[in-house]
């Protein structure tokens, strides 16, 4: 007979477990695109995890209430408006970040693994449950953009939150291909391949 699972795994299964990105493998068009420097990748990770908490607590508050045929539209509704916050709190306090990120803001109503956490896991459970399942996914996820955007601007650029950090040999001619999206490929193939060969996934 299966027992309940902790809560305590609701938050850590995300983190490397059922890591959204290199184990579930979604989520992976900010991943790709966001990753450019570790700056970027953090803000990216910062915006999606507040999106992600906030509408699985918000939905597993209101689950019994919503029709489940008309559920999906729901979810969107609620993680649009926490889009649209976050949207406008970058716009007004990081309008630098804001310009590099651009449209991917606005995309993460459509981000897989906040819509397949509201439905996979929100509709279905309560609100501390769903709170520390959107922070374990949360933190998984920020945790593969940050070490992309690390490694990438640490070869492509040879800085790291902008500060130089490799020689000035290097940095004046860097591995440019780590910057451009089939470096992001690479990594990411890289990383997986990793993950699969120490079997976190399993």
């Amino acid at each position: 007979m299966n027992s309940k699972p902790s809560r305590i795994s609701y938050l850590t299964s995300g983190i490397i477990k059922e890591n959204p990105t290199l184990i579930l493998m979604i989520g992976l068009c900010p991943t790709l695109a966001t990753t450019v420097t570790a700056r970027d990748a953090l803000g990216m990770a910062a915006a999606a995890s507040f999106v992600l908490i906030c509408s699985n607590i918000a939905i597993s508050a209101i689950r019994k209430l919503v029709p489940d045929s008309v559920r999906i539209p729901i979810f969107i509704i609620i993680i649009s408006t926490f889009v649209t916050i976050i949207d406008y709190v970058m716009q007004a306090y990081q309008p630098d970040l804001y310009r590099v990120l651009g449209v991917f803001v606005p995309l993460i109503v459509v981000n897989c693994i906040i819509l397949g956490r509201a439905e996979a896991f929100a509709y279905h459970h309560g609100i501390f449950d769903s709170f520390l399942d959107g922070l374990g996914k949360s933190l998984g996820f920020t945790l593969v953009l940050f070490i992309m955007g690390s490694l990438r601007e640490l070869f492509g650029a040879g800085t790291f939150f902008g500060s130089p950090v490799l020689p000035a040999a290097y940095r004046s001619a860097p591995m440019l291909f780590a910057i451009f999206p089939p470096g992001a490929f690479l990594l990411i193939g890289l990383l997986k391949a990793l993950v699969n060969k120490l079997g976190w996934g399993r």
